[in-house]
């Protein structure tokens, strides 16, 4: 019997003073993928506690750009890719590596796009996004940012310059009629600090991406004709 091939997958990681954490992150990483094929690129929005030169050091590409946000850092990474397969993951650690398989393998049942949800979103506005739009999307966790996706479906999804902390991306995948799933994965502690800001800054940040996000889904656009969907 012929073995199936496994397909090199590419992991994308967007950071922002990510220097404590991004040794283990990289180790988390080729330990998960240990049997397969895989890149590490890191995105770094010039972080000044010196990311970008141990980036340089441990992952395989190393971007430094200007801080435009995670969105745009993450597609930056997402086009640089060489890989069919690709893997966002956070930098902080609140992603576990080690279900990167889990994640790659959901993507065999015929999903564009699967997502790593959490079982609980700490932040109310974490949950007025999934109440809001989870269920037109069809995931629970809009925000996560650790997903798996083929790279032809998604390198050319354009995103505005308005930080949706990628929701964007799951919008503009389900409009133009990309298939999105989902896999549950257990919480993990989120950082004293996280990138996005304490509770009241993140709260407001959060819900401004909501209000972006409404408008982009609701929106009319022109829908691609089934070939133009269709993979090669």
């Amino acid at each position: 019997m012929q073995c199936k091939q496994v397909l090199p997958v590419s992991i994308v990681s967007a950071t922002w003073n990510e220097c404590k954490t991004l040794s283990a992150l990289i180790q988390g990483i080729h330990e998960a993928l240990s049997n397969v094929p895989h890149e590490v690129i890191i995105v770094d929005d010039c972080s000044p506690d010196g990311t970008y030169m141990l980036a340089l050091e441990l992952a395989d590409k190393a971007i430094c750009k200007e801080r435009q946000g995670q969105s745009i850092a993450l597609l930056a990474g997402i086009q640089e890719a060489q890989n069919p397969i690709v893997v966002t993951i956070d930098a902080d650690l609140e992603n576990d590596p080690s279900n990167i398989p889990r994640l790659v393998k959901a993507l065999e049942k015929g999903y564009d796009i699967v997502v790593a949800a959490r079982p609980m979103v700490p932040r109310f506005s974490e949950r007025l996004f999934a109440t809001t739009l989870g269920k037109r999307l069809g995931v629970t966790d809009v925000l996560s940012n650790f997903r798996a996706m083929r790279r032809e479906q998604v390198k050319n999804i354009p995103l505005g310059p308005s930080e949706t902390f990628v929701a964007e991306l799951l919008i503009r995948a389900h409009k133009l009629g990309l298939r999105i799933g989902q896999i549950d994965v257990a919480h993990t502690q989120r950082r004293s600090r996280p990138r996005i800001g304490g509770t009241a800054t993140a709260n407001l940040r959060i819900l401004k991406a909501l209000v972006i996000s409404l408008m982009i889904l609701l929106k009319p656009s022109i829908r691609p004709s089934r070939t133009a969907r269709s993979r090669s």
